[in-house]
């Protein structure tokens, strides 16, 4: 399914930070032939552009050099017959001395070098794809080998990013990342209970004690999910929690019945949602 994903985030409360268009910390996973590689540092966005560590990148495409040259501030990665040198602070890289240009250039964040995985990854004839049901950039190469160093189990599945992104916009639609988050929190406490089915999708579609959410009940948990929507998904599923143990949330302005207020001890309210145990 194509996406049309508007990089509009509204973190409040969250690490993420956002300047001059550039997010942060976003929960962006990178595969490479299908197997997902980590990073001690997060990739971020730049318009639209995911920039992912020099060094994280070139050794997972099992790059044979990569140097820093402190002296002119530059990064230079080789492998086989190919030279890139990237210059921080420039809209450029040399690649076998060629000038290939970088829309928004090398970036220096604390002491690594960032740059666009897809430059990087077709520089050495990889394929990239952007999966924006999921925030995953897919990178292939079937000629390499990962390195097994690089590579994480991220220990959920993209089934879960899909359902749980879903129920957040749904039910939070217009809400700030905590409450979005908050929501999810609340799926996903249902799934460790012994109350409630055992995974997010089966969650969300209960009806043991009648339908659970009303998007369910209206068709809006089949829209397609806001990139914010997605944002907050992952970060529940990472373990993200602000909501502790509750089980129900309800906006009292909107809420068609109100006996959770009565029944359920109140734990915290986010946005308009108050989050109940």
């Amino acid at each position: 399914m194509k996406k049309v994903i508007c990089i509009v985030l509204f973190m409040l409360g969250m690490a993420t930070t956002s300047y001059a268009g550039v997010y942060m910390n976003v929960p962006i996973d990178i595969a490479v032939n299908g197997r997902y590689i980590k990073s001690d540092v997060r990739p971020f966005l730049i318009s639209g552009t995911t920039y992912v560590p020099i060094r994280f990148v070139s050794e997972a495409l099992r790059a044979d050099e990569v140097v820093w040259d402190g002296q002119n501030d530059t990064a230079v990665v080789r492998k086989g017959d190919t030279e890139i040198i990237m210059p921080v602070g420039k809209n450029y890289a040399l690649i076998n001395g060629q000038s290939i240009q970088i829309p928004n250039g090398v970036r220096l964040v604390g002491d690594r070098t960032f740059v666009p995985v897809r430059f990087v990854s077709e520089c050495f004839g990889a394929g990239v794809s952007w999966d924006g049901e999921h925030l995953n950039v897919l990178i292939e190469k079937p000629d390499i080998s990962v390195n097994p160093g690089s590579v994480y189990d991220r220990g959920y599945s993209n089934e879960n990013i899909y359902w749980l992104g879903r129920i957040i916009d749904a039910e939070a639609e217009g809400e700030p990342m905590n409450g979005k988050i908050g929501v999810g929190d609340v799926v996903l406490n249902r799934v460790k209970s012994d109350l409630y089915p055992d995974t997010v999708y089966e969650v969300i579609f209960d009806t043991k004690f009648g339908v659970q959410f009303e998007p369910v009940i209206n068709g809006r948990i089949y829209q397609t999910p806001s990139f914010d929507s997605l944002v907050a998904a992952k970060y529940c599923l990472q373990g993200e929690n602000i909501v502790g143990e509750s089980l129900f949330f309800l906006n009292p302005v909107t809420a068609a019945s109100s006996w959770i207020t009565t029944d359920r001890q109140h734990y915290t309210t986010v946005g308009n949602h108050h989050f109940y145990l």
